[in-house]
């Protein structure tokens, strides 16, 4: 969806927060309302800072056979987190 409507109406004032937020911490001075001045790279840096913070740790869950006991299963997890 990318109607830049929010689905949560509750949401909205949370989401500009967050981006005054992800704003100040890229270095851009972003004012409250219309910011059309901004550059590209200055709006694409602060759309990349909240993407980064909102990215997912993965979570991968499986069963391998253990290697000690025959017909037990040994539950292994990996959380990573992709770094770019």
């Amino acid at each position: 969806m990318a109607s830049g409507k929010t689905l949560v109406p509750e949401a909205k004032e949370a989401m500009e927060r967050f981006k005054m937020e992800a704003a100040s911490e890229v270095g851009v001075n972003l004012s409250q309302g219309y910011n059309g001045d901004l550059t590209s790279r200055q709006a694409g840096s602060i759309g990349g800072q909240m993407v980064k913070k909102m990215k997912p740790i993965r979570t991968m869950s499986f069963e391998r056979p253990s290697r000690i006991a025959n017909g037990h299963k040994i539950p292994v997890r990996y959380t990573y987190e992709l770094i770019l």
